[in-house]
């Protein structure tokens, strides 16, 4: 009997439910879809080691945190329906029926709408599971050989538990209702009026002035200090604790803007009086002023989801984006080799930092010809009790077995030898000699500590006859600037070289040879995302001159024409480099750091990986939280419209057509849902405008292709939401009007 009344008032009451049922759908098929990414990498093709385990922590953590956002809506969302359907249940305990038998028919009904929604979202989140898969191919970069269907069970199983945690919470809070709400009250449930404090037009006006500036404030402050990611030590302590007050500053001045916004528009339509007395423009007012002051708050944080919403999805997809975009052009060789020398600067930096300095490098190394590693005979690598500074030591092996044409380029400083001394060619040196400020984003480098590095010609020409490229000229008082990082650094190069700039190195004045940056030719050893800031080519009689500080030295090869990329790899896959130091007979540099191997296929796999992690990342949490705000704005709006039905029947009494109180109808739904959205695009501009900076300084960037498309498919859910409201929303006032003329 109970199931057959709790099915009988889902039927009745489906408008009701219908949010709570789409909202509860989508999040059910998003769960699913995107907790099958392990098995979608697997039909794509995709080496997944490491990255399934990476992808299913990642994946799944972030799911039972949006699990719990998701909760508090499901429960938002049944508060509307509650409130609805008072009356209802004071009816049945008036007719005999007991708390708990109420209660249970409560859960049925919740148990009924929770399993359509695990049904219908399970059918769209397997289809879109089996569509992502080209997506997945897509971003890990792999082409699906052969295509089947599938079903994933772990995901099944998340996915449950999810549901019947949200199930669980919105039960409990039903019963709480059901338990707390004394008879009486549910009867008089639909005539208990909203209490409404009307604020001052002067204090409203006030508080949304006062918002706008905080938020103004924080903005400039944000746009000139930028993020704190570039400090250490108490810089870095300072810098967060100004970032929190800018943080602190823009988020009370959202709020403060939404709960004067309601004093501020009214004030602002009574002054043009033709508007405000047209149609229902004052009854509109009103009723936006009655509701803004009692979801202000709520407004703001909204805003501020759907800020964090869209800066996630944008800066995440910007990223990967910038992630392979260069690839080919920043791993122009098969590997590379970097030893790092220790010197007075690399000292005094790691002693700031609390570590302690090391004896300094006296010349370049050979690296070539001291390439060796160890791999032991059971498998495992390690340097066992094998002397790593012994040519020749058993279980060496020699990397020549494997590379062919190679060419080594040696970096500088452009601080002279064993000293702390400020760099003598820096961004900041460029751009007081041009007469401009030195661009922000060099603040997140460590341009300004080390300075620009300087190289020979004829190691850079050499590099570019082993890459096929034209060679370059600089004659007795020539100079270029190369670069393999971004639009930031590379603008400032071209700007200096354009203009005809000069540069004093070691007593000579240096001219340049070229106009810009040569970007195919910048990359001086191989990277994910770019390892060359800026280096200066000059003559090499002029370095010779130069006492500068030895900084790196980089060997970049390709393997012999009888070695294939596989064999090459493998070589050097788990290769223990043995630890460079001083020999006994003072050979070789000191170095801090101990050789690194970049093999390009592994920059490859690795950045194709990360990519499609940050992109999965920041769609999952943006669709989420889009979707959860655009629920909550239309379970408040459909909830104002059934609390002011009495309100529109008297219109509707007094002659208004219908058309005028739906068109009032929208127009205070537009207003809640718009507003929010131009406040958290504005807020997302902001960050986005430092965040791409910052991304610059990496690569060129961006926002258009998938972001645009993403974006475009996230505002479509949020419209979506919109139309749902109003048409909800003018269907509750026609059934209140309707109700009232046939009395």
């Amino acid at each position: 009997m109970l199931c057959k009344l709790a099915w009988g008032n889902v039927r009745r009451a489906g408008r009701d439910y219908l949010v709570y049922l789409l909202t509860l759908t989508l999040g059910v098929a998003v769960f699913y879809a995107f907790n099958t990414v392990s098995m979608q990498a697997d039909l794509a093709g995709i080496p997944m080691e490491g990255l399934s385990e990476l992808l299913g922590e990642a994946l799944g953590g972030l799911t039972y945190f949006l699990a719990a956002i998701m909760g508090f809506l499901m429960v938002y969302a049944n508060n509307f329906i509650m409130k609805r359907r008072k009356k209802e249940f004071g009816l049945y305990q008036v007719l005999g029926m007991t708390r708990g038998r109420v209660a249970l028919i409560m859960a049925l009904e919740t148990a009924i709408v929770s399993g359509a929604a695990l049904v219908l979202g399970l059918l769209l989140g397997v289809g879109v599971s089996w569509v992502m898969t080209f997506f997945t191919a897509s971003m890990f970069k792999a082409q699906i050989a052969t295509f089947h269907f599938f079903f994933s069970l772990d995901a099944l199983r998340l996915t449950v538990s999810c549901l019947v945690t949200i199930f669980v919470v919105t039960l409990a809070f039903n019963l709480r209702v059901v338990a707390r709400t004394r008879l009486i009250g549910l009867m008089s449930a639909s005539r208990q009026n909203e209490q409404v404090k009307m604020r001052k037009a002067w204090v409203s006006v006030a508080l949304f002035a006062a918002g706008a500036a905080l938020v103004g404030v924080a903005y400039a402050r944000l746009l000139h200090d930028g993020f704190p990611i570039d400090l250490v030590g108490d810089e870095l302590d300072q810098g967060m604790t100004q970032f929190e007050i800018t943080t602190g500053m823009v988020t009370a001045g959202t709020i403060m803007l939404f709960f004067g916004l309601s004093g501020a528009l009214l004030a602002l339509v009574q002054r043009l009086r033709a508007v405000y007395w047209r149609g229902l423009n004052m009854f509109t007012l009103r009723q936006l002023a009655a509701k803004v002051n009692t979801v202000s708050l709520s407004m703001g944080v909204i805003s501020m989801i759907l800020f964090l919403a869209i800066t996630s999805v944008t800066c995440g997809m910007s990223i990967a984006s910038v992630m392979s975009e260069n690839l080919e052009i920043n791993n122009p060789v098969d590997v590379s080799s970097t030893y790092t020398y220790n010197s007075a600067v690399v000292s005094g930096f790691f002693e700031k930092l609390g570590g302690d300095g090391f004896a300094f490098a006296r010349g370049p190394l050979d690296i070539y010809d001291n390439l060796r590693g160890i791999k032991l005979d059971d498998g495992s690598y390690g340097m066992a009790e094998k002397s790593a500074n012994k040519a020749g030591a058993p279980g060496e092996l020699d990397a020549r077995q494997v590379l062919g044409d190679h060419v080594q380029i040696d970096q500088y400083y452009s601080i002279p030898a064993n000293t702390m001394d400020a760099p003598e060619v820096s961004p900041s040196a460029l751009s007081r000699q041009l007469g401009i400020e030195t661009p922000a984003a060099f603040g997140y480098t460590n341009s300004e500590t080390f300075g620009l590095y300087v190289a020979s010609e004829s190691q850079y020409n050499a590099l570019l006859s082993l890459r096929g490229l034209p060679q370059v000229s600089l004659g007795e008082d020539g100079y270029l600037i190369t670069c393999d990082m971004g639009e930031t650094a590379s603008d400032l190069y071209d700007h200096f070289m354009s203009e005809g700039q000069t540069l004093t190195i070691a007593g000579h004045e240096l001219r340049p040879v070229a106009s810009k940056v040569d970007a195919k030719a910048g990359a001086l050893g191989n990277s994910a995302m770019g390892s060359n800031p800026g280096t200066v080519i000059v003559p090499d009689a002029v370095l010779a001159d130069a006492n500068y500080t030895l900084a790196f030295s980089t060997l970049l090869a390709n393997y012999r024409q009888d070695v294939t990329t596989k064999q090459g790899d493998d070589f050097f896959d788990g290769l223990v480099l043995t630890t460079l130091g001083e020999q006994d007979g003072g050979d070789l540099p000191c170095g801090y750091w101990s050789q690194t191997i970049v093999r390009r296929s592994e920059m490859y796999e690795q950045s194709n990986s990360m990519r499609g992690v940050i992109s999965y990342l920041a769609i999952y949490i943006g669709f989420v939280l889009v979707v959860a705000c655009a629920a909550i704005l239309t379970i408040q709006q459909l909830s104002g419209v059934a609390d002011s039905t009495r309100s529109y029947r008297v219109l509707s009494e007094l002659g208004c057509e219908t058309s005028e109180i739906r068109h009032s109808v929208l127009a205070q739904q537009a207003v809640f849902f718009v507003f929010p959205l131009v406040v958290g695009v504005a807020h997302s501009s902001v960050a986005l405008h430092v965040i791409i900076d910052l991304v610059k300084v990496m690569g060129n960037i961006s926002i258009g292709g998938t972001v645009g498309l993403t974006c475009a498919v996230f505002l479509a859910a949020y419209g979506g939401y919109f139309v749902l409201t109003y048409v909800m929303g003018t269907g509750i006032v026609r059934d209140a009007i309707r109700v009232r003329k046939s009395e």
